[in-house]
Formats: C-alpha cells, structure tokens, sequence
C-alpha cells in the first residue's frame, strides 16, 4: 500500500515537516533507501525495530521503510525514562532503536546491547532501494499498551487487519485524498500511527508532524498550511475552543476524537463554535483498534451521547456484569511473549474483555459508562466516573474534571472530584466559593450516592501523552 503512494498520488505533498516538504514519489524512494539500510544491519524478516522519537517525516519514514524490509515495528511512548523504555525494548527482543538526540532534553539510551541510532542521522538516505515480500497475515507492529492499569503489553497486529480498519476508518472520519492532515496525536500510539500516518497514505492525504503539543504553534500550522483533518483528545478541543481569534481556524473540516471520555458539553461547543463540519466519535483500544464511530449523518445526540455503533465486521456484547466484549476480524493475534494475559484478554469463543463498562441501545449505538476497574461501589450502589464528570462539566465554572473512588467508614466508597476551574473573573465564582458551589449543583442533577463528597482543585490533570487522565496519580 506504501509504495503505491507514488503512482497513486506522485507529485502532492506527502510531509511537510518544517521547511522540508516531500510529494509521495520522493517518500517511496525515501523509504526503499531506509529498507535497503535496515537490511544491511542485519534486520531480516519478521526481526523488531523500536523508534523511541517524536513525529516527524523521519519516524514515518523508518517505520514504513523497516516493514518494506520485512520488519516489524515497536513504537516507544516518549515520554517514558530510560527504564521505562529499556524494559519494553528488551522484552520487544528489538534488533536496534531508533531515537532522536536531544528531544524534550531526555538521555534516549537503549540496553547495552541494541545499537542505538539517530534519526537525524544519514542512516535512513544509506542504504540501496530494497523491498522485500510480505504476507497479510504477518505481524505488522507490536503497540504497548499504555500502563496506566500495570505493565505495559505489547500487542501484536498484522498488515490484513491494519490495512481493512483503518480503509474504514478513513471513510467514517471523512479523510479525502489532497486533505492537510495536521497530526498531535503521538506516532508510538494507535490514534497518531494507524489513524494518522497509515490512514494518510491509504488516502493520500499530507502528513504534518506535530512532535510536541503547543496550542500556538498548532494554531500557527492551521492558519499557513490550511488545515483541513485534526484529529485528538478531548484536551485538543478545549484550547482550539480558548483561542480568542477563531478566523485563524477556518480551514478545518473535520474532527476526530476520542482517547478519553467525551464530555456532551464539549461536543455540543465544538460544534457550534469551532468551524468543522464533521465530527466523528468513537471508541477503540490498542487491543482491538477503532471498535465504534459514528457516522456520517448521525443527530447531534447520537454524536454527544454515544461512540456510535460497531464498525464492519466486528460482533459487540455486554457481559452480565456491563463489561464491553468485542469479537472479530479486528481482535489482536495476542500479547507479545504473554500467553497468560492473552487467555485472560481473549475468551476460548473469541471474545475480546475491553475492561470498559458499556450499554447498546436498540440501534447498536455504544455509551461507554466507565472502567471496570474506575467503577466504586457507594452504599451498595455502582457509581460510574464517566457519568458523573459529564454532569461537572456542564457546569459553567468547571473546564475538566475527574472523579475517583475513595474509601469511606459508612459507605465503602465515596466520590473525589479533581476539577480545573475556570477563570474566577469569567465565571464571577471565587475558588473559594466553587466546591460547596458544584456539591450543591451536583445534588439537585444526580442521584445523591453519585455526588463527590469532596473536592481538589487543580491547575491542570495528570495526563499521559495520549491524553488520557492518569488516574493511578490522583489516587
């Protein structure tokens, strides 16, 4: 599918990444070179490769030039210490690491034992053109999951799988051929590689790295490069809305979110603030892909309320105890040198267990309710994070929130509200005033053991690269 890009799409801009700007036919070339040098370090067929670097042309160009070599790839989370990286390097069984010198001022060091080598390098331009034949069935990546529940699991996932979801996915998400991709969402994570760099390629649309989040540059690139695609978490949405000259973003077509619970509130704002003209929600996870969207032509309800409906080919259920299952073509080949946890992810009939709580409507429609394990038991009675911090943001002084289970003598467990306030001058609400203020409103929209007995404000929320609330640390 890559290196058809050229015939496809020859003479359109690929990348642009700074001042360097490539048309498609310049990347085949660019990665048959990077293949032919993989090949002559020794990386053979179905041998891994880890890229521990931030976006940029040079990390798409490796990791599409280490598959044409037959190789499979290993996405690291930059933000990981040396460590943190070092154990899912060892335990990928990684030939070499590929790293970028310098970035976010961290020592990316590999073991001692796994060359190490730098992006910025003349590595990649070395080698002679090379492709090598490989099998849909093969092992195409192996993606850690994130590690906010335990040790990250590497999952492994082939080309065939790869390449049918995300064809659809592109179709549900409104990506078109000559579309401005502007990419925030990390590559070393499902939502930047396969629904950004992969989906880019299969569509032909240009690729535009961000490698660090910063709300100025981005709002910089949409205005000068015309931004059509932005795709991200739910924290994206809330500073393109904070932007005070919104004609800046007038390019922007369409919208993708997820990574996180979606408040209806932000939703409701983006489309009515914002100027895209299509938003897609959905639902996935590392071990099965996008699961869900919505669809072209859903009601703004369907949008706000649910992840929409399950996508072409794949079987949902509810278990009794309300945990998401998921069966298909979709459904990793397993954890990475794991079978125990594979049996304990993937049931003898197929089933894949999310560890998401989650309801069907009579359409098929998805509302994810909460983690299985984010869930806490008040006095008897199960109380859903999810739910209640979609009641806290609709209140107008609240910008975030998130909301855990804490023990309590009477009642086993009780909610705590981590909020992001807005500005007191904005909402006439002192910081003071807020907690008795949201515990008050709180009671009169929902049922009282759903109501947090107290609350922690905060200048931001822990976040991990992918945007999700690390809850692990409010705890």
């Amino acid at each position: 599918m890559v290196l058809s890009v050229g015939d496809r799409f020859g003479a359109s801009e690929a990348v642009v990444d700074g001042s360097l700007r490539i048309t498609f036919t310049d990347l085949v070339h660019r990665i048959r070179c990077a293949a032919g040098a993989f090949a002559e370090i020794g990386v053979n067929t179905g041998d891994r490769v880890a890229i521990w670097a931030p976006n940029s042309h040079a990390w798409m160009v490796a990791a599409f030039g280490l598959m044409t070599a037959g190789g499979v790839l290993v996405p690291v989370n930059t933000r990981y210490r040396a460590e943190e990286a070092a154990d899912i390097i060892t335990r990928s069984g990684a030939k070499a690491v590929l790293i970028e010198k310098g970035f976010l001022g961290l020592d990316y060091a590999a073991p001692s034992d796994v060359p190490v080598i730098d992006l910025k390098s003349d590595f990649l331009a070395s080698g002679s053109p090379l492709e090598r034949a490989v099998d849909g069935s093969d092992v195409a990546d192996i993606v850690y999951t994130s590690g906010t529940t335990g040790r990250p699991k590497g999952v492994m996932m082939t080309h065939r799988q790869t390449l049918r979801l995300y064809t659809e996915w592109c179709n549900l998400a409104d990506l078109r051929q000559g579309d401005r991709y502007l990419i925030v969402n990390p590559f070393f994570h499902t939502f930047g590689w396969k629904a950004g760099c992969i989906a880019a390629m299969i569509r032909g649309a240009t690729v535009l790295p961000v490698p660090v989040f910063d709300i100025g540059r981005v709002v910089e690139l949409i205005e000068r490069e015309n931004v059509t695609m932005l795709p991200g978490p739910p924290t994206l949405y809330h500073s393109l809305l904070e932007v005070p000259d919104k004609s800046r973003l007038s390019s922007l077509r369409a919208a993708v979110t997820g990574s996180a619970d979606i408040p209806v509130e932000l939703i409701r704002r983006v489309r009515s603030e914002l100027p895209f003209r299509s938003i897609m929600t959905g639902y996935g996870l590392t071990e099965g892909g996008t699961v869900t969207a919505s669809r072209p032509g859903d009601s703004f309800e369907d949008i706000a309320t649910t992840v929409g409906q399950a996508c072409d080919g794949m079987e949902l259920h509810v278990a009794d105890d309300g945990e998401l299952l998921v069966r298909g073509y979709n459904v990793m080949k397993g954890y990475l040198d794991d079978s125990v946890a594979t049996d304990e992810a993937i049931d003898p009939d197929g089933w894949l267990h999310t560890g998401d709580l989650a309801t069907i409507d009579g359409d098929g429609r998805v509302r994810i309710v909460g983690r299985k394990k984010d869930m806490f038991i008040v006095g008897g009675f199960n109380a859903y994070p999810a739910e209640i911090e979609g009641f806290l943001l609709e209140h107008p002084a609240v910008a975030q929130a998130a909301v855990i289970g804490v023990p309590d003598d009477r009642l086993g467990q009780v909610g705590k509200a981590f909020v992001v306030p807005k500005d007191a001058a904005d909402t006439g609400i002192a910081e003071a005033d807020l907690e008795a203020e949201l515990i008050t409103w709180s009671r009169q929209r929902m049922a009282g053991f759903k109501v947090p007995r107290s609350m922690v404000f905060l200048p931001a929320l822990p976040l991990n690269a992918t945007g999700k609330v690390m809850k692990d640390q409010l705890q």
